[in-house]
């Protein structure tokens, strides 16, 4: 029931879409979706509110033009890619600066940023930021593929913490059939999810 035309929102896509100069959208959504990740990044390494837009802008060019220029290996997972991919923007970023004839606040700024825990940390946000979406587009995908009390077990038991006995009781399934529908769940978006992470011809 749900068709690769169901992808079409998915982090991947989005990404492969933003290594077109011309499609403004995609860059318009890769701004509102990566965007917030690496300005908290900023924030969180000791950037003012104004260096932290700068370095945000700056940091989400990089990474588009990484992306059009930066050879993707099909073998890897697309995050493996992606890691690669900020690694590369954040070298690019710093040298940058370096070049740039900075003030004393820039060299600040360099070497808050420069540092390997900050470099992990861009990528782990932008890691979360692209699960995230994964999940979202699976969780479209599998709520299209079986019933809605299913769905419903898994979302309250799973995402909202009810207890099995809760979820029985207000959807009128048997404590067992619960978990048997959290468990169902659970294993086609871990499968989806695998399959949006894998290489689509990027």
């Amino acid at each position: 029931m749900g068709d690769d035309s169901a992808g079409a929102s998915t982090s991947e896509t989005l990404l492969n879409r933003v290594r077109s100069p011309v499609d403004r959208e995609a860059w318009n959504e890769f701004v509102d979706r990566y965007g917030p990740r690496i300005y908290g990044w900023c924030r969180r390494w000791g950037l003012q509110e104004a260096d932290a837009e700068d370095v945000t802008q700056d940091v989400l060019l990089r990474l588009a033009t990484k992306m059009r220029s930066f050879a993707y290996d099909p073998s890897r997972s697309f995050r493996g890619w992606l890691r690669t991919l900020t690694h590369h923007a954040w070298s690019d970023f710093l040298q940058n600066r370096r070049r740039g004839g900075e003030s004393s606040g820039d060299i600040e700024i360099a070497q808050a940023l420069e540092q390997i825990e900050a470099r992990d940390d861009l990528t782990r946000r932008l890691d979360e930021e692209f699960t995230h979406a994964l999940f979202e587009e699976a969780s479209a995908r599998v709520r299209l593929r079986v019933r809605g009390h299913t769905w419903e077990a898994f979302r309250l038991t799973a995402l909202e913490g009810l207890s099995a006995a809760e979820v029985g009781a207000r959807l009128g399934m048997r404590v067992a059939t619960v978990f048997v529908a959290r468990s169902k769940v659970q294993k086609m978006l871990h499968d989806e999810v695998r399959k949006l992470d894998e290489s689509r011809g990027a």
